[in-house]
């Protein structure tokens, strides 16, 4: 059985393209707020490839975003303030977190184990009423998702062997690669992360240690595991 539990953040407990979306709609009234928020998401993972190739060394995601900002606000033909790059630090959870996460912690250590900086995920847990341990992730590991220095790293600032840990997350390469750095896995569907013709990680792909349909789910399953009778 675990004894900590760590969790992807975007898109596994938060809804960050509505919340996006609703911040752009804000800040740069008359444009496709949706068509920005995806746009927007859509150089997350560049950004990160070039610090997990070498290409550059460590930057924070909350650097990452400013950068992408403007490079997509530059395609969209506008000039966006560099106080949106900010509303990674507001983004909504998916109402099954909070008392998902609040059951979970009477018996689970809790942390995030992100993409993004400390201080990000110390403001969006204030936010969204994320009740973390602490704060672990990219940060920590100067290293970005999926390299498997992310996950041990969290291992290590927990001093919890990997099989002691459980990995959270909507998304199927995540939880491969906390498998094969050791970790248990735990997948929850988020069917609208992208919008309703959402076509990726709807299913589990492989037999993780659990799946369920969303964090309340999850504890139950986890609470139940724990009564069962040993051997």
């Amino acid at each position: 059985m675990p004894q900590a539990l760590i969790f992807d953040v975007f898109g596994t407990c938060v809804d960050w393209r509505s919340s996006i979306a609703r911040a752009v709609a804000k800040a740069l009234p008359g444009l496709d707020a949706v068509a920005f928020a995806d746009a927007w998401r859509a150089e997350y993972q560049p950004a990160m490839e070039r610090v997990r190739s070498g290409g550059r060394g460590y930057v924070p995601l909350d650097d990452l975003h400013l950068e992408n900002l403007h490079r997509v606000a530059a395609r969209f033909g506008v000039s966006a303030p560099d106080h949106l790059a900010t509303a990674w630090e507001r983004l909504d959870p998916w109402p099954d977190v909070p008392p998902g996460l609040a059951t979970l912690h009477r018996t689970h250590i809790l942390a995030p184990c992100s993409n993004g900086s400390i201080a990000m995920m110390a403001r969006l847990a204030r936010h969204a009423a994320l009740p973390w341990d602490c704060i672990l992730g990219a940060e920590i590991a100067r290293d970005y998702k999926p390299k498997p220095q992310v996950y041990l790293a969290s291992c290590t600032a927990l001093r919890l062997p990997p099989e002691h840990v459980m990995m959270v997350a909507a998304h199927n390469d995540d939880l491969a690669a906390a498998r094969a750095a050791g970790l248990g896995t735990a997948f929850v569907a988020r069917p609208t992360e992208h919008g309703p013709g959402q076509t990726s990680d709807l299913h589990p792909s492989a037999d993780w240690d659990i799946v369920a349909p969303d964090f309340e789910a999850l504890a139950a399953r986890l609470q139940a595991d724990t009564n069962r009778p040993g051997p």
